[in-house]
Protein backbone atom coordinates (compact mmCIF):
# COMPACT_ATOMS: atom_id res chain seq x y z
CA UNK A 1 0.00 0.00 0.00
CA UNK A 2 2.82 2.35 0.83
CA UNK A 3 4.53 1.75 -2.52
CA UNK A 4 1.40 2.36 -4.53
CA UNK A 5 2.25 4.30 -7.70
CA UNK A 6 0.54 7.49 -8.56
CA UNK A 7 -1.85 6.99 -11.48
CA UNK A 8 -0.34 8.07 -14.75
CA UNK A 9 -2.91 10.82 -15.42
CA UNK A 10 -2.34 12.31 -11.96
CA UNK A 11 1.45 12.05 -12.32
CA UNK A 12 1.39 13.79 -15.72
CA UNK A 13 -0.79 16.54 -14.31
CA UNK A 14 1.73 17.14 -11.53
CA UNK A 15 4.81 17.02 -13.73
CA UNK A 16 3.45 19.06 -16.63
CA UNK A 17 4.59 22.68 -16.58
CA UNK A 18 1.91 24.88 -18.04
CA UNK A 19 3.25 27.70 -20.17
CA UNK A 20 1.36 30.97 -20.34
CA UNK A 21 -1.08 31.13 -23.22
CA UNK A 22 0.97 33.89 -24.87
CA UNK A 23 4.15 31.80 -24.95
CA UNK A 24 2.23 28.72 -26.13
CA UNK A 25 0.78 30.61 -29.07
CA UNK A 26 4.21 32.11 -29.80
CA UNK A 27 5.93 28.72 -30.01
CA UNK A 28 3.06 27.31 -32.09
CA UNK A 29 3.39 30.26 -34.49
CA UNK A 30 7.17 29.77 -34.73
CA UNK A 31 6.71 26.09 -35.51
CA UNK A 32 4.09 26.77 -38.18
CA UNK A 33 6.25 29.44 -39.81
CA UNK A 34 9.59 27.75 -39.24
CA UNK A 35 10.60 28.09 -42.91
CA UNK A 36 10.30 31.88 -42.64
CA UNK A 37 12.36 31.86 -39.46
CA UNK A 38 15.05 29.83 -41.22
CA UNK A 39 15.41 32.70 -43.70
CA UNK A 40 15.43 35.21 -40.83
CA UNK A 41 18.06 33.29 -38.89
CA UNK A 42 21.14 34.89 -40.57
CA UNK A 43 19.82 38.39 -39.89
CA UNK A 44 18.86 37.54 -36.31
CA UNK A 45 22.30 36.03 -35.74
CA UNK A 46 24.22 39.07 -36.96
CA UNK A 47 21.79 41.50 -35.32
CA UNK A 48 22.35 39.76 -32.01
CA UNK A 49 26.11 39.57 -32.56
CA UNK A 50 26.68 43.18 -33.63
CA UNK A 51 23.81 45.04 -31.91
CA UNK A 52 22.28 43.29 -28.90
CA UNK A 53 25.53 41.90 -27.47
CA UNK A 54 27.50 45.19 -27.84
CA UNK A 55 24.65 47.16 -26.22
CA UNK A 56 24.49 44.69 -23.33
CA UNK A 57 28.29 44.75 -22.97
CA UNK A 58 28.28 48.56 -22.93
CA UNK A 59 25.66 48.66 -20.20
CA UNK A 60 27.68 46.18 -18.14
CA UNK A 61 30.92 48.08 -18.76
CA UNK A 62 29.33 51.34 -17.59
CA UNK A 63 29.37 49.92 -14.06
CA UNK A 64 33.13 49.35 -14.17
CA UNK A 65 36.42 51.20 -14.29
CA UNK A 66 38.17 50.30 -17.53
CA UNK A 67 41.15 52.08 -19.05
CA UNK A 68 41.97 49.54 -21.84
CA UNK A 69 45.34 48.64 -20.25
CA UNK A 70 43.86 46.91 -17.19
CA UNK A 71 40.97 44.45 -16.89
CA UNK A 72 37.60 46.06 -16.07
CA UNK A 73 37.00 46.55 -12.35
CA UNK A 74 33.45 46.63 -10.99
CA UNK A 75 32.65 49.92 -9.24
CA UNK A 76 28.83 49.88 -9.23
CA UNK A 77 27.03 53.14 -9.97
CA UNK A 78 30.05 55.33 -9.28
CA UNK A 79 30.28 56.44 -12.92
CA UNK A 80 26.67 57.61 -12.92
CA UNK A 81 27.04 59.39 -9.58
CA UNK A 82 30.11 61.16 -10.90
CA UNK A 83 28.28 62.14 -14.10
CA UNK A 84 25.32 63.82 -12.42
CA UNK A 85 26.83 65.02 -9.14
CA UNK A 86 30.42 66.03 -9.87
CA UNK A 87 30.90 66.40 -13.62
CA UNK A 88 29.82 69.97 -14.33
CA UNK A 89 31.12 69.74 -17.91
CA UNK A 90 28.77 66.82 -18.60
CA UNK A 91 25.81 68.79 -17.26
CA UNK A 92 26.81 71.69 -19.52
CA UNK A 93 27.12 69.31 -22.48
CA UNK A 94 23.71 67.81 -21.66
CA UNK A 95 22.10 71.26 -21.52
CA UNK A 96 23.75 72.28 -24.80
CA UNK A 97 22.57 69.07 -26.47
CA UNK A 98 19.00 69.59 -25.29
CA UNK A 99 18.98 73.21 -26.49
CA UNK A 100 20.43 72.11 -29.81
CA UNK A 101 17.94 69.25 -30.22
CA UNK A 102 14.87 71.24 -29.14
CA UNK A 103 15.56 73.97 -31.71
CA UNK A 104 17.17 72.15 -34.64
CA UNK A 105 15.15 68.93 -34.35
CA UNK A 106 11.56 70.19 -34.87
CA UNK A 107 12.56 73.02 -37.24
CA UNK A 108 14.71 70.73 -39.39
CA UNK A 109 11.99 68.07 -39.40
CA UNK A 110 9.23 70.48 -40.47
CA UNK A 111 11.50 72.16 -42.99
CA UNK A 112 12.46 68.80 -44.56
CA UNK A 113 8.84 67.76 -44.93
CA UNK A 114 7.62 71.09 -46.30
CA UNK A 115 10.44 71.29 -48.84
CA UNK A 116 9.77 67.69 -49.91
CA UNK A 117 6.07 68.54 -50.27
CA UNK A 118 6.83 71.66 -52.33
CA UNK A 119 9.18 69.69 -54.60
CA UNK A 120 6.48 67.05 -55.10
CA UNK A 121 4.17 69.76 -56.46
CA UNK A 122 6.45 70.79 -59.33
CA UNK A 123 6.69 68.94 -62.68
CA UNK A 124 8.49 65.61 -62.61
CA UNK A 125 11.33 66.66 -64.94
CA UNK A 126 12.47 69.42 -62.53
CA UNK A 127 12.29 67.42 -59.28
CA UNK A 128 15.67 65.75 -59.65
CA UNK A 129 17.48 69.09 -59.87
CA UNK A 130 15.84 70.51 -56.74
CA UNK A 131 16.31 67.23 -54.85
CA UNK A 132 20.04 67.23 -55.59
CA UNK A 133 20.36 70.90 -54.57
CA UNK A 134 18.75 70.34 -51.17
CA UNK A 135 20.29 66.92 -50.49
CA UNK A 136 23.90 67.86 -51.35
CA UNK A 137 24.65 69.61 -47.99
CA UNK A 138 23.73 66.42 -46.12
CA UNK A 139 26.41 64.38 -47.93
CA UNK A 140 29.07 67.10 -47.80
CA UNK A 141 32.06 66.09 -45.72
CA UNK A 142 32.60 67.75 -42.36
CA UNK A 143 35.92 69.23 -43.49
CA UNK A 144 34.43 70.87 -46.59
CA UNK A 145 31.50 72.09 -44.52
CA UNK A 146 33.80 73.62 -41.90
CA UNK A 147 35.79 75.49 -44.56
CA UNK A 148 32.66 77.14 -45.99
CA UNK A 149 31.07 78.03 -42.67
CA UNK A 150 34.36 79.11 -41.09
CA UNK A 151 34.71 81.60 -43.93
CA UNK A 152 31.15 82.84 -43.46
CA UNK A 153 31.47 83.23 -39.68
CA UNK A 154 35.13 84.22 -39.54
CA UNK A 155 35.84 86.57 -36.64
CA UNK A 156 37.88 89.09 -38.65
CA UNK A 157 36.77 91.74 -41.12
CA UNK A 158 37.36 89.33 -44.03
CA UNK A 159 34.61 86.98 -42.87
CA UNK A 160 31.70 87.19 -45.28
CA UNK A 161 29.02 88.01 -42.69
CA UNK A 162 31.21 90.50 -40.82
CA UNK A 163 32.22 92.17 -44.08
CA UNK A 164 28.59 92.52 -45.15
CA UNK A 165 27.40 93.79 -41.74
CA UNK A 166 30.19 96.35 -41.54
CA UNK A 167 29.58 97.47 -45.08
CA UNK A 168 25.91 98.27 -44.43
CA UNK A 169 26.77 99.89 -41.08
CA UNK A 170 25.27 97.37 -38.62
CA UNK A 171 28.67 96.48 -37.12
CA UNK A 172 31.50 98.86 -36.30
CA UNK A 173 33.99 96.08 -35.68
CA UNK A 174 34.10 92.35 -36.51
CA UNK A 175 32.06 89.99 -34.35
CA UNK A 176 33.75 86.87 -33.02
CA UNK A 177 31.00 84.46 -34.04
CA UNK A 178 32.88 81.24 -33.24
CA UNK A 179 34.57 82.54 -30.07
CA UNK A 180 31.68 84.34 -28.35
CA UNK A 181 29.84 82.00 -25.95
CA UNK A 182 26.52 83.69 -26.81
CA UNK A 183 26.74 82.96 -30.54
CA UNK A 184 28.48 79.59 -30.72
CA UNK A 185 25.35 77.48 -30.19
CA UNK A 186 23.13 79.53 -32.56
CA UNK A 187 25.79 79.18 -35.28
CA UNK A 188 25.90 75.40 -34.77
CA UNK A 189 22.10 75.26 -35.01
CA UNK A 190 22.16 77.23 -38.27
CA UNK A 191 24.73 74.87 -39.76
CA UNK A 192 22.74 71.83 -38.62
CA UNK A 193 19.57 73.18 -40.23
CA UNK A 194 21.49 73.70 -43.47
CA UNK A 195 22.56 70.04 -43.35
CA UNK A 196 19.19 68.63 -42.22
CA UNK A 197 17.96 67.57 -45.68
CA UNK A 198 19.23 64.02 -45.32
CA UNK A 199 17.74 60.55 -45.59
CA UNK A 200 14.51 61.70 -43.94
CA UNK A 201 14.06 64.27 -46.71
CA UNK A 202 14.40 61.53 -49.34
CA UNK A 203 11.95 59.34 -47.40
CA UNK A 204 9.41 62.16 -47.42
CA UNK A 205 9.83 62.56 -51.19
CA UNK A 206 9.30 58.83 -51.73
CA UNK A 207 6.23 58.77 -49.51
CA UNK A 208 4.68 61.81 -51.16
CA UNK A 209 5.20 60.28 -54.60
CA UNK A 210 3.21 57.18 -53.56
CA UNK A 211 0.06 58.94 -52.35
CA UNK A 212 -2.80 57.71 -54.62
CA UNK A 213 -3.97 60.47 -56.95
CA UNK A 214 -7.58 59.29 -56.75
CA UNK A 215 -7.58 60.27 -53.07
CA UNK A 216 -7.12 63.90 -54.09
CA UNK A 217 -9.97 63.56 -56.58
CA UNK A 218 -12.18 62.06 -53.89
CA UNK A 219 -11.17 64.88 -51.55
CA UNK A 220 -12.13 67.47 -54.15
CA UNK A 221 -15.58 65.87 -54.40
CA UNK A 222 -15.90 65.96 -50.60
CA UNK A 223 -15.08 69.67 -50.43
CA UNK A 224 -11.28 69.92 -50.26
CA UNK A 225 -10.43 73.06 -52.21
CA UNK A 226 -6.95 74.21 -51.19
CA UNK A 227 -3.49 72.62 -51.21
CA UNK A 228 -3.13 73.09 -47.45
CA UNK A 229 -6.38 71.19 -46.93
CA UNK A 230 -5.05 68.38 -49.14
CA UNK A 231 -1.85 68.35 -47.13
CA UNK A 232 -3.61 68.12 -43.76
CA UNK A 233 -6.50 65.78 -44.54
CA UNK A 234 -5.05 63.52 -47.26
CA UNK A 235 -1.26 63.72 -47.60
CA UNK A 236 -0.14 63.61 -43.96
CA UNK A 237 -2.31 60.56 -43.00
CA UNK A 238 -0.91 58.64 -45.99
CA UNK A 239 2.75 59.40 -45.26
CA UNK A 240 2.66 58.62 -41.53
CA UNK A 241 5.24 55.80 -41.87
CA UNK A 242 7.67 58.19 -43.55
CA UNK A 243 6.91 60.86 -40.94
CA UNK A 244 7.76 58.36 -38.21
CA UNK A 245 10.97 57.32 -39.95
CA UNK A 246 12.05 60.94 -40.48
CA UNK A 247 11.28 61.86 -36.87
CA UNK A 248 13.40 59.01 -35.52
CA UNK A 249 16.31 60.00 -37.78
CA UNK A 250 15.97 63.65 -36.76
CA UNK A 251 16.11 62.77 -33.05
CA UNK A 252 19.17 60.59 -33.51
CA UNK A 253 20.94 63.26 -35.59
CA UNK A 254 20.12 66.08 -33.18
CA UNK A 255 21.31 64.16 -30.10
CA UNK A 256 24.48 62.88 -31.80
CA UNK A 257 25.78 66.25 -32.96
CA UNK A 258 29.57 66.06 -32.99
CA UNK A 259 31.31 66.87 -36.28
CA UNK A 260 30.06 70.41 -36.73
CA UNK A 261 30.94 71.31 -33.15
CA UNK A 262 34.48 69.95 -33.34
CA UNK A 263 35.21 71.30 -36.82
CA UNK A 264 33.87 74.83 -36.20
CA UNK A 265 34.63 75.63 -32.55
CA UNK A 266 37.17 72.95 -31.62
CA UNK A 267 37.31 70.63 -28.63
CA UNK A 268 36.98 71.91 -26.03
CA UNK A 269 35.03 74.94 -27.26
CA UNK A 270 35.36 78.32 -25.47
CA UNK A 271 33.91 77.87 -21.96
CA UNK A 272 32.33 74.63 -23.28
CA UNK A 273 29.67 76.70 -25.07
CA UNK A 274 29.60 74.23 -27.97
CA UNK A 275 30.31 71.10 -25.93
CA UNK A 276 27.80 68.28 -26.50
CA UNK A 277 27.23 64.83 -25.06
CA UNK A 278 28.98 63.22 -28.03
CA UNK A 279 32.05 65.43 -27.71
CA UNK A 280 32.17 64.62 -23.99
CA UNK A 281 31.95 60.91 -24.82
CA UNK A 282 34.70 61.23 -27.44
CA UNK A 283 36.90 63.07 -24.95
CA UNK A 284 36.75 60.32 -22.33
CA UNK A 285 36.76 57.39 -24.77
CA UNK A 286 39.51 58.31 -27.25
CA UNK A 287 41.56 61.00 -25.51
CA UNK A 288 41.53 59.96 -21.85
CA UNK A 289 40.80 56.25 -22.56
CA UNK A 290 38.41 55.98 -19.60
CA UNK A 291 36.13 53.51 -21.34
CA UNK A 292 33.97 52.70 -18.33
CA UNK A 293 33.07 56.35 -17.84
CA UNK A 294 32.59 56.84 -21.60
CA UNK A 295 30.18 53.90 -21.80
CA UNK A 296 28.17 55.41 -18.93
CA UNK A 297 27.81 58.56 -21.05
CA UNK A 298 26.82 56.40 -24.02
CA UNK A 299 24.17 54.61 -21.94
CA UNK A 300 22.67 57.94 -20.87
CA UNK A 301 22.57 59.06 -24.51
CA UNK A 302 21.04 55.74 -25.55
CA UNK A 303 18.36 56.09 -22.87
CA UNK A 304 17.50 59.59 -24.08
CA UNK A 305 17.13 58.35 -27.65
CA UNK A 306 14.96 55.41 -26.64
CA UNK A 307 12.72 57.58 -24.44
CA UNK A 308 12.18 60.30 -27.04
CA UNK A 309 11.65 57.76 -29.81
CA UNK A 310 9.08 56.01 -27.63
CA UNK A 311 7.16 59.27 -27.41
CA UNK A 312 7.40 59.70 -31.19
CA UNK A 313 6.08 56.17 -31.74
CA UNK A 314 3.10 56.91 -29.50
CA UNK A 315 2.31 60.04 -31.54
CA UNK A 316 3.02 58.94 -35.12
CA UNK A 317 2.89 55.16 -34.82
CA UNK A 318 -0.83 54.87 -34.05
CA UNK A 319 -2.89 52.10 -35.57
CA UNK A 320 -4.78 54.58 -37.63
CA UNK A 321 -1.58 55.66 -39.46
Amino acid sequence: MLNREIPSASRDAKLTVRLPRRWTSFFVSVFKNRISFYFLAPYLFFFTLFTIIPVAASIAMSFSYYNILEPPRWIGISNYKLLFLDDDVFLTALANTFKFAIVSGPIGYIMSFLLAWLISQIPQKYRFFYTVCFYTPAITSAIAMSIVWSYLFSGDRYGLINHFMMRIGLFREPWLWLQDVDTILPVLIIVQLWMSMGVGFLAFLAGLANVPRDMYEAGAIDGVRYRWQELWYITIPYVKPQLLFGAVLQVVTALQVFDISVQLVGMPSPLYAGHTVMTHLFDYAFIRFEMGYATAIAVILFGLMVGINRIIFNILGSKGG
